[in-house]
């Protein structure tokens, strides 16, 4: 007979459930992002969602369990490389938004420090992504992308009869620029999606600022 005080009471029984099954929904949509034809940008906007649930109904120490359970599934799915690459953003994104959202008031809950910061580790995840595939075929993909982006630039110009002399420099840092505008919509949308769905499964998030509430308001659900 095991020792009755190493029984898990009904709280860790709820946490240990609710790490697993949070943990293999955040595998299943890296899985359907990779493989699936359809969805993708479903799958990107979802991905953060579960592991952040998880933090507003656990704390971030089930968090951190639910991102590495979800990493070792990945790895033994998808393989060494392409499983932890989950971690960057989508994994760090969820921990900082859960993180934020789970104060629901004061400095950490304003939804325009997890907004600019969560931009921010979304680009530093497209960045380390880029570095990973870069050592994976031996090339420079960003300088790759980048130069045949400014050669397509000097063609066009050419064409419209406009200047040329487009600078790698320059193209690199609007591709930058526009990595960090297409993260601020997502992390904004998630912000949206999260106090839409999160407050119908009891854990709602921190509430948004008066100036985005308009936006906030058009519900769909």
């Amino acid at each position: 007979m095991g020792d009755p005080s190493r029984k898990l009471n009904r709280r860790q029984a709820r946490q240990l459930m609710d790490t697993a099954y949070l943990a293999a929904a955040t595998a299943l949509l890296w899985v359907a992002l990779y493989y699936l034809p359809v969805g993708s940008p479903l799958f990107r906007l979802a991905l953060p969602l579960p592991l952040a649930l998880l933090q507003l109904r656990h704390g971030w120490r089930c968090a951190v369990e639910g991102l590495v359970v979800t990493a070792l599934l990945l790895v033994a799915l998808m393989g060494p490389i392409r499983g932890p690459l989950v971690i960057f953003p989508y994994g760090s994104l969820a921990l900082w938004l859960g993180w934020c959202w789970r104060a629901r008031s004061g400095w950490r809950a304003s939804w325009w420090l997890s907004w600019s910061v969560g931009s921010l580790i979304g680009v530093a995840g497209f960045l380390v992504r880029v570095l990973v595939l870069s050592v994976m075929v031996g090339e420079n993909l960003w300088v790759v992308i980048t130069s045949a982006a400014a050669g397509l630039l000097e063609k066009v110009a050419g064409v419209l009869g406009l200047a040329t002399g487009v600078e790698l420099a320059q193209v690199q840092l609007a591709a930058l620029a526009l990595v960090w505008v297409q993260n601020l919509i997502v992390v904004l949308v998630l912000h949206v999606v999260a106090y839409w769905i999160f407050a119908r499964l009891q854990a709602p998030i921190s509430e948004p600022p008066q100036s985005l509430r308009a936006l906030v308001a058009l519900d769909p659900l």
